[in-house]
This record gives C-alpha cells, structure tokens and sequence, in this order.
C-alpha cells in the first residue's frame, strides 16, 4: 500500500510530529500560480487523497492564486483533522509568474491573519516568511513575526530562501521551525542551509524537489537506477532527497490524483549507499 508513512517521521520545532514526505499546494491554481485551477473538481480530488496517502504535512501561501490554494485546501479538507497546514506570507502578486517581496511589519500581520481567516482555524500550526523583504530592515520582519507568536495568532515560525546567517538572525527572535529553500538533486547551492538545519533541528523544506535536469536523459545514471526500481526518474529524484537527511522535509506538488500517487510512491524506494553516493556525485557536477 502506497503510504508517505514509509518516508519517516520529524518533529517540526521539536514538537509537531508529521510523516516527512509532504504537499505543497502550489500546483492546485491556474497557470503561472494565478488563478483559479483549469479543473477544480481534479484540485479538489487531489487534495482529498493527500491525507488517504499518509501524507499529513501540507505547504501553501497566500500568494498562490493568490488566495486560492487557501481557500481550495479549506474547503476541500477542513476541518484538517490529523493535518498540519503550513502556510508562508511575504510575497505581493501582480500577475501569473510575477512575485514582489512585501516585508512591512504590519503587512505581515495583516497577511498572516487573513490566512488563518480563509483556512478558518484559530492558529496556523507553522507560517513561514516567503522571503526577506530586501527594502525593510530584516529584524523588523522578525519582530513582526515575533509578535504573531506572542499574540497565538502563529504557532511556529519558519524562513524560505535564505542563508545561514539570515537564520541565524532569525533565532535572536523566534525559534526557527522550518526553512524552505529550492533543493534537489542538481541544485545544491543551499548545502550549508541544509547542513546548519540538520545541526539544529531545523525542518527543511526542498521546493523544487523532484528535479533532475540532465541526469534524468535516457541511458543516465538516474535512467539506469530507475529502471532498477521499476520508478521513474523523479521518483528516484524524491528518493534521494529523502535519504539526503533526516531533516528534510520536501513537498511535491501537483493538480493531479494520478501524479500525486506516483509522488507518494517514492517513499517505498530505498536507495543503496552506493546509488545515494554515485547520484550525490552527479548531481554535484552539475
């Protein structure tokens, strides 16, 4: 039975326990992250069969749609029994594919309340800062974010896309839960994040995570130990992120049942240490 119960547990902050293949709910919008879902009745059918898969970690933002993946998970999964719903805030949109950093405190608040309005719940279980606002001084966004836990609006914090010092900053303010950085088995630049995340406990998210550029060419390297596991070679993509370390936490996402399943499926492959380093090897080439 496909289950992401077989990919291992974490606990985000020490103490929310969730199975460590997740969803993200990006993919669940329309075209460029705008707009509502070409099929919404597939969207919906995907995001019921997350939780029959095991999967109980779920990742969004307000900036998805935006709105809408708020307000498709609300509806399709409330009252999110056994779920944790994480979503992020920080990024304004203008348009499909188009993303603008907004790092004013009181944005912040606003944007993080707003969200636990349209996923109705009196907490949100893990917000994160969609990016450091490069125009707002970055311990003014950390106060914010402070004051969302001190006032229960938040129950964790997490970060996307940044350094180690930058979190490093963050944990002046608030204990950092989580941190989602793009990362997969060709784009390596955030191996010190992932390292530091690892050292102190710190969820990390891999957006991006079933990517593997050239290496997924038949005949490769990845083609060959695919064919080995009757997988595909995003499947073994997903495998290797997940034997990278016991913090990481990646989310793959899609508008699909089908597509979902075969994700999910991924945590029944066990990569050998020979195939996990030859892979490692490759993919640091890139």
């Amino acid at each position: 039975m496909v289950s992401a119960a077989k990919s291992g547990i974490f606990a985000i902050g020490g103490k929310a326990n969730v199975h460590r293949l997740g969803f993200g709910a990006m993919r669940i919008v329309g075209d460029g992250v705008w707009g509502p879902p070409k099929d919404k009745a597939e969207a919906i059918a995907t995001l019921k069969r997350v939780p029959e898969l095991g999967v109980d970690f779920i990742d969004t933002a307000d900036a998805y749609g935006p709105e809408i993946s708020e307000n498709l998970l609300h509806e399709a999964l409330y009252p999110y029994d056994g779920l944790l719903i994480a979503t992020k805030g920080g990024l304004t949109r203008s348009g499909p594919n188009r993303w603008s950093p907004k790092g004013d405190p009181d944005y912040l608040i606003g944007a993080a309340k707003k969200s636990r309005d349209r996923l109705k719940v009196e907490t949100i279980a893990l917000w994160q800062l969609h990016r450091i606002d490069p125009d707002v001084p970055r311990d003014e966004q950390f106060s914010a974010i402070r004051t969302l836990l001190d006032d229960g609006v938040i129950a964790q914090a997490g970060l996307s896309e940044v350094s180690v010092d930058e979190i490093e900053a963050a944990r002046k303010f608030f204990p950092v839960a989580t941190v989602q950085n793009q990362y997969n088995l060709v784009t390596r630049g955030s191996e010190d994040v992932l390292d530091h995340c690892a050292k102190h406990g710190i969820g990390f998210i891999p957006w991006y995570p079933l990517a593997a550029g050239d290496l997924a060419q038949p005949g490769s390297l990845l083609d060959g130990i695919a064919k080995k596991h009757n997988a595909t070679p995003a499947q073994i993509a997903l495998a290797w992120v997940l034997k990278r370390s016991p913090v990481m936490l990646p989310i793959p996402g899609t508008g699909k049942v089908k597509h979902l399943e075969e994700n999910v499926a991924a945590a029944d492959i066990v990569l050998s240490d020979e195939d996990f380093a030859a892979l490692d090897k490759e993919g640091r080439r890139r």
